[in-house]
Order: structure tokens, then sequence, then C-alpha cells
């Protein structure tokens, strides 16, 4: 029987490698929803390859040129707009699979609702991990979900995990390492960053992603995301998260136990392969990526992260230990810093200083409810948006 998936983020770079996938298993695989923000032609052509139920454009600007296009093309699927469009995705008969890889906070509502559905959730928008704890651990629990992550590090560690509900830690794991590439400013200077493009930015030298997720590489904050996420994800403690520099990105993460024995994942950067590994679970289906080989390779390597050149994984680790809604405040800041610095409005290293002030500005409070959590990333991104200057920089 086929499974039914639902792509909530359809034309970002996650999306496209779930279609990728899907397409290689048209015997077991069928797409029942596509939702995009906002990039209607891309949507549009995903639409007529593979003709599904529903099609969601999340910014109702466009819609009905898009409705148009769809009737042009002989499409009888339905269109909705907006975040009630988003929900019916989620949650929609014959979504029995929901990839949920909506960047940032915007994606928080809706992965909400497919886990409260019961459906196989497949995460990889981590920002609605780390903005709502354990409220979706919660959601998952209460609908009878599955939770499996999709970012490279945490399948990785999923997959050197024994097999175990989310939130809970496995027996004998001393810690786990999330590996991380370093990003395009690895070995530059530390004075030079101040100066960098978003061009430089985002030209990631391993992986192929959206311009936000490739700032947030750059800064290390994607790595500080991560560790939230771990944490909640594995039941880990702070301090049983650790972060290595490991440039090849061929080690995607590392599960330490107590007797000595340490299991990693190994797999060419290609986000083809936990997509593969989440749809098909527990059996392992093709997922068009290239075996590796480690002749060719020859050495791997690992190195301690420059935490004063690259303050965002501290801040990261800070709001992790405040718990509450500190890390919906630390998500928050880095959104509205990310997004000034893609426009021109920023520099680089004023990203960290604007979530720093959030953080200091901002206590965290408990985050016991939806209504909590949004309210916190709502102050949060006022106070970022006070702080960035009309041309750039901060306020003195």
């Amino acid at each position: 029987m086929r499974r039914g998936i639902a792509i909530l983020g359809s034309t970002g770079s996650i999306g496209r490698s779930t279609l990728d996938v899907v397409a290689r298993h048209p015997e077991r695989l069928t797409v029942v929803a596509l939702a995009a923000r906002r990039r209607r032609e891309v949507l549009l052509e995903q639409a007529v390859r593979f003709r599904p139920k529903l099609v969601v454009l999340a910014e109702p600007e466009g819609a009905a040129e898009l409705a148009a296009a769809m009737r042009r093309a002989g499409l009888d699927a339905e269109l909705q707009v907006g975040e009630a469009g988003l929900h019916a995705a989620a949650t929609m008969a014959g979504a029995d699979v929901v990839m949920a890889a909506i960047v940032g906070g915007a994606g928080l509502t809706s992965t909400l609702a497919a886990a409260r559905a019961g459906r196989r959730v497949l995460l990889a928008n981590k920002e609605a991990l780390v903005m709502s704890g354990r409220l979706l651990l919660e959601a998952v629990a209460a609908g009878g979900a599955e939770l499996l992550p999709i970012d490279s590090e945490h399948n990785a560690i999923f997959q050197c995990l024994p097999a175990g509900p989310p939130g809970v830690r496995a027996a004998g794991v001393r810690r786990v390492w999330l590996t991380a590439s370093g990003g395009p400013f690895l070995r530059m200077p530390a004075e030079r960053l101040a100066t960098v493009s978003p061009d430089e930015a985002c030209a990631h030298p391993r992986w192929a992603m959206g311009r936000k997720i490739s700032v947030d590489s750059a800064t290390l904050m994607n790595k500080g995301l991560e560790l939230i996420e771990a944490q909640l994800l594995f039941g880990l403690p702070p301090g049983a998260v650790e972060v290595v520099v490991h440039p090849e990105s061929i080690v995607h993460s590392l599960v330490e136990y107590v007797d000595g024995s340490t299991l990693a994942q190994l797999g060419n950067p290609d986000m083809r392969t936990p997509i593969a590994h989440a749809l098909g679970w527990p059996e392992r289906i093709e997922s068009g990526v290239e075996s590796l080989d480690l002749l060719r390779l020859g050495t791997l390597r690992f190195e301690p992260p420059d935490r004063r050149k690259f303050p965002c994984l501290t801040l990261a680790e800070s709001a992790a230990r405040s718990g509450g809604t500190a890390p919906a405040h630390l998500n928050a800041a880095n959104e509205v810093a990310v997004a000034a610095f893609l426009e021109g409005r920023l520099n680089f290293t004023a990203i960290a200083e604007v979530i720093e002030r959030v953080l200091e500005r901002l206590p965290a409070t408990p985050a016991g409810t939806l209504e909590a959590v949004l309210a916190a990333d709502a102050d949060a991104r006022r106070e970022a948006q006070g702080f960035i200057g009309v041309r750039g920089g901060i306020p003195a």
C-alpha cells in the first residue's frame, strides 16, 4: 500500500530533495499535498508533475494567478491559502506522512497540527521544536504520531540509538556529538567577518541549502539550534550534547556510550539520505545518493569550534540552559537579524550582537502553552527590530 506524503515547504531545498526521493518509489509513495510560501511558479511545476489533491500557497498574494494557471494546466487539485491551508495539508485524509520543511517559526503551528493528527512527522524544521520545547513532543504523544528527525545530524543520532520514544534518553548513552562543517568562514580571520557579503555567507562549502539556513551555518547558529533540538529529541541534559567541527561533512554525528563505544553514521553530504531513511523507516530505500568512497577521501578531520569567532553557539547553549521561552527568544531574534543581514541592513558580526541583546533584555518565562510561545516569539522580534538601525548596525 502506498503512503501519502504532504510536503510543507515543497519548493525549498528539503522539499525538492523529498520529491526526488518520492519519484524514485512510485510503487510505495505518492504526493497528496504540496505547500509553499510564495514561489508559485515552482509550486505549479511540482503540482503538474506530482498531481496532488491539495496545493497550498502560504502567502495569499498571487493566489488568483496560481488558480488560473492550475486551471490552464488541467489540474483538478484544490487550492488553499494561508495558515488554514497549511493546517489542512498537515491534517488531510490520506496524508500518512508530513514533511515539515517550512523554514523558521512559520512552520510551528502546522507541525503541531500534524503531530496532533497522529501523522508520521518528518521534522526538517528544527525551529518548531526549538521554539515549542516539550509542547511538540507532548502533541506527538497525545496524537499517537511518529516523529522522525530529518536534519542530517539528528537523523544520524537516531540511526545510532536503539529505538525509543522521542524525548527519552536511551540507556547507556553518555553523550552525543554533533558535527559541524564550520561553514564558509571556518578559516577566515575574525577581523574580516564584519565585511563579508550575504552571497559569501551563503556559499556553503559542502551543502546546498536555502539562504537563511546557509547564514545560520556560517554563524554556527545552526549548530546551536541543533544542540537544543538534540537535547529535546533524545532526552539529553545540558552538557550531554557537544559540537565538533568536521570540515569534510562525512561523519554526520556520533553517539558515545558508557562502555567506551562510539557509534557514528557516515555518508556523502546529501539530504536525500536522511529523507530516504525517514520515508522508508524501519526499512531502507534507495535515495539516489552516491556511495561513500572512504579510500578517495583518505582523511577525516575533527577540531573544536572557535567560540570567540562564532559566539552564536555559546548564545544557544545559554538559552538551552535557561529553558522556558529563552530558545524561542533566541530563534526569533536570529530570524530577524539574519533577514536584516540578507537585506543588507546589518553586518555579519552584528547578528550575534542582536541576539545577545534580546536575550539580555527578555527574561525566560515558562513556555507551557502555544500562546506563551507565540507571545515570546513576537516579543523577541519586536526587540530585535528595535536594535537594528535603519541603515544597518545597532543603535548605540
